[in-house]
C-alpha cells in the first residue's frame, strides 16, 4: 500500500526532459499522465467574497432530507452538447425520470456537473443552446463546477475569438449575485465562488476549480490548496465528505490520464489535516472509471474510490467516447479488476461505450454511488451498470 508521506513522487518513467518533441504515450496500466513544463493557468475572476461555503437550505428546502436521513443527488461531467445535444438530452431525460419516479425519501434533490459545462471556450453565449436549453425539464436545481472548457480563452482554429474573460458565462449562471432568468428556462443559481463548498445536512461537498491544465493554482501560488485545507479541517466529522473536481487524479484513457498535480494537491491536504473524503468525484474524461486506492497513514488503513464520470453527452456517439488502453502485447481490452502501475490502486469497472450519469445516495453511515448508462441505441437498461458502497466512518470499499 502506498504512504503518503511520500507525496510529491514521481517515478523516472515520469520525468520530461528538454529533448521531448511530442505527447508520448503513457506505458500500459499506467494511470497518471506525464506532468506538463508549462502547464496552461488562467486565473479565474477574484473574489471579494471570505465565506465559500453554501447552505444547501439557501437552494431548497432541506426539512425532509433531515427527516429521512437521506440525500440523493445527480452527479456527471462533460455535458456541453457542442456538436449536437442528442446525447446530452438523453442522459437529461433518464435523470428527470429517475426524479419523477422515484418515491419521495429517494428523490435526486439536485445535479452536481463535474465541469465542462460548455465547449470550446466558456462564452456566455453557448449557454443557451448547451446549458439551459437541453436541461429545461429537469425539475431539480443544477449546481456546477467549472471544467477546463468553461475557462479557457485560447480558441481552436477558425473560431471565433474570445471576447469574453475566463468564466464569464461560467459565473454568470452558476455564480449570479441573485437568482435571475437570463433565458427562459432555468433561473442562475448563487453559488459563491468557481471553488466552492455545499453544506448539506448528511455530506459535504469540497468543489475544486481545475483551471486549464489539470492545477489548482497558478506557479508559486498556495491559494485555492490553503482554501482546501481549510474546508477539509473545518469539514464536519459527524456527516460524508466528498472532494468534487473536474481533471480526475487517475485514468486509463488512452488521449489523457489523470492529473499529476490534482493527485499532490489532494494528498498534500489529506496528509496535512488527517481528513480523507469518502470518494473523489471527477469528470474531463469522456468515459466512466471506478478506481479503488488502499491508503495506509497515520497506522490506519483506508480504501477510497475515484470515480471518473464524464461521458454526460459531449461525447456524441460511442467513437467519441475517450477509449480505456489496450494490452501491447495482446491488443485485449483491460479486464476488472485491473491492478494499474501505482501501488495499491485497482481499476474496479469502467464503460468507454455508453453515455451516462451518476445517482449518489448518502445516509448517516454510508454512501452508495450508481452508474447508469444510457446507450445511444436505446433507452437504457432498468439497473444501474456499477454500483459501490462506501463505509465513510471505517474507510472501506463494497
Amino acid at each position: 500500500m502506498p504512504s503518503l508521506q511520500t507525496i510529491g513522487r514521481t517515478s523516472a518513467a515520469h520525468q520530461l526532459t528538454a529533448a521531448t518533441v511530442a505527447k508520448r504515450r503513457r506505458p500500459f496500466g499506467d494511470p497518471i499522465a506525464f506532468p506538463k513544463d508549462h502547464p496552461d493557468f488562467v486565473p479565474p475572476p477574484l473574489t471579494n467574497r471570505v465565506n465559500l461555503n453554501l447552505p444547501l437550505e439557501a437552494i431548497i428546502d432541506d426539512s425532509s432530507i433531515k427527516r429521512a436521513g437521506r440525500l440523493v443527488f445527480h452527479a456527471v461531467g462533460d455535458t456541453g452538447g457542442i456538436n449536437g445535444t442528442e446525447a446530452q438530452e438523453a442522459v437529461a431525460e433518464r435523470m428527470e425520470a429517475q426524479i419523477e419516479n422515484a418515491p419521495d425519501s429517494a428523490k435526486p434533490a439536485f445535479f452536481y456537473n463535474l465541469g465542462d459545462v460548455v465547449y470550446y471556450n466558456g462564452q456566455s453565449n453557448f449557454y443557451r443552446s448547451q446549458f439551459y436549453e437541453p436541461y429545461q425539464y429537469y425539475p431539480a436545481p443544477i449546481l456546477a463546477i467549472p471544467g477546463n472548457h468553461d475557462g479557457d480563452i485560447h480558441v481552436r482554429r477558425n473560431d471565433p475569438p474570445v471576447t469574453e474573460p475566463t468564466l464569464t458565462g461560467f459565473m454568470q449562471t452558476f455564480c449570479d449575485e441573485q437568482p435571475r432568468h437570463r433565458f427562459p428556462y432555468r433561473s442562475t443559481v448563487t453559488q459563491p465562488y468557481v471553488y466552492w463548498t455545499l453544506e448539506t445536512p448528511l455530506v459535504t461537498i469540497v468543489g475544486l476549480y481545475s483551471n486549464v491544465d489539470g492545477t489548482l493554482d497558478g506557479r508559486g501560488s498556495v491559494e485555492q490548496q490553503r482554501w482546501l485545507q481549510d474546508q477539509l479541517w473545518s469539514a464536519p466529522d459527524d456527516r460524508c465528505l466528498l472532494i468534487a473536481v473536474h481533471h480526475p487524479p487517475y485514468s486509463l484513457d488512452r488521449p489523457h490520464g489523470g492529473s499529476p498535480d490534482i493527485l499532490i494537491a489532494l494528498d498534500r491536504a489529506f496528509v496535512a489535516t488527517g481528513r480523507y473524503p469518502a470518494a473523489v468525484l471527477s469528470g474531463h474524461v469522456h468515459s466512466y472509471q471506478r478506481f479503488t486506492r488502499s491508503i495506509r497513514s497515520d497506522g490506519k488503513e483506508r480504501e477510497l474510490p475515484y470515480i471518473v464520470a464524464g461521458a454526460g453527452g459531449y461525447a456524441h456517439w460511442e467513437r467519441a467516447m475517450h477509449k480505456l488502453q489496450v494490452d501491447p502485447k495482446t491488443r485485449e481490452k483491460i479486464q476488472t479488476p485491473f491492478k494499474t502501475t501505482e501501488t495499491g490502486v485497482t481499476l474496479e469497472a469502467f464503460n468507454d461505450v455508453d453515455p451516462g450519469f451518476l445517482t449518489v445516495s448518502v445516509d448517516r453511515e454510508t454512501l452508495v454511488a450508481e452508474y447508469w448508462t444510457v446507450p445511444f441505441d436505446m433507452a437504457g437498461p432498468d439497473k444501474p451498470f456499477d454500483t459501490v458502497t462506501v463505509d465513510f466512518k471505517g474507510h472501506r470499499v463494497s
